[in-house]
């Protein structure tokens, strides 16, 4: 499955210019207002989408919200409930927000029902896997007992820190043109078993899942780190990633 990036995803209207409508889901504070990294937004602006942020009590209506928007990323944030995965809570298990798992999950099966094209980033990645079966470590540093890189990085955000083995032919690999990358890393959990239709194309040199996509939909996407904070540095890989992503929202759309 091949990605041919355009040199601009905006389609025209009536003479009017309309760029894809990218919906963003946010995470919440500790007064309950909804949050959403300002580099999440500055990505989509910059691959040519128009973000709009969606607010983690999505917990009626989403097929109707899903209608209305063009693509959607589901971002980074805390840890998932386990019992979402039919585990009880491990001793390292961090912060969670169960409404957030909720919502989020019930969005990321109806978009993969409705075929529009998803992007997962880091707890994002881990929220599709769940959403159609898969499964987690709590804690990869407790949990498995080959984890033996740093996988929540010291270095800036923005500093790649460490290696991901792309699958040759993956929808990954092909829209990046590398079979190796280099990433930046915040997590200390990660998928574990990735059902159908689901695979994995990235893998970390100590064997944790980097990356996965679908083999059956037009673009569902979800990556460990984080794109978003690199394009600020202008990595040419994760705008490859954010383009890739916005001309498939832009074929959506009709």
């Amino acid at each position: 499955m091949g990605i041919v990036l355009r040199t601009s995803h905006v389609r025209k209207k009536g003479g009017v210019a309309i760029k894809p409508v990218i919906g963003i889901t946010a995470s919440r504070n500790k007064k309950g207002a909804a949050i959403v990294n300002a580099t999440y937004i500055q990505a989509i602006l910059k691959a040519g989408g128009n973000p709009i942020i969606l607010p983690s009590n999505l917990s009626k209506n989403i097929g109707d919200l899903v209608r209305v928007v063009d693509g959607i990323v589901l971002t980074g944030g805390g840890d998932i409930d386990p019992t979402l995965f039919g585990e009880e809570p491990h001793i390292h298990l961090g912060k969670v927000d169960p409404m957030r798992d909720v919502a989020e999950i019930a969005l990321a099966k109806e978009v993969l029902r409705t075929r529009k094209p998803l992007l997962g980033i880091c707890r994002g990645l881990q929220i599709i896997n769940v959403a159609v079966g898969g499964n987690m470590y709590q804690d990869i540093y407790h949990q498995r007992e080959k984890t033996t890189i740093q996988h929540s990085q010291q270095a800036p955000t923005c500093h790649p820190s460490h290696f991901v083995k792309l699958k040759k032919g993956s929808l990954l690999q092909k829209l990046v043109n590398e079979e190796r990358i280099k990433v930046n890393s915040f997590h200390h959990q990660a998928v574990k078993d990735v059902p159908q239709p689901l695979q994995i194309c990235g893998i970390a040199t100590d064997g944790v899942i980097e990356a996965i996509e679908s083999t059956i939909h037009p673009f569902v996407l979800g990556v460990q780190w984080h794109p978003e904070a690199l394009v600020q540095k202008e990595d040419k890989i994760s705008i490859k990633i954010f383009e890739a992503f916005i001309h498939k929202s832009q074929e959506s759309r009709g």
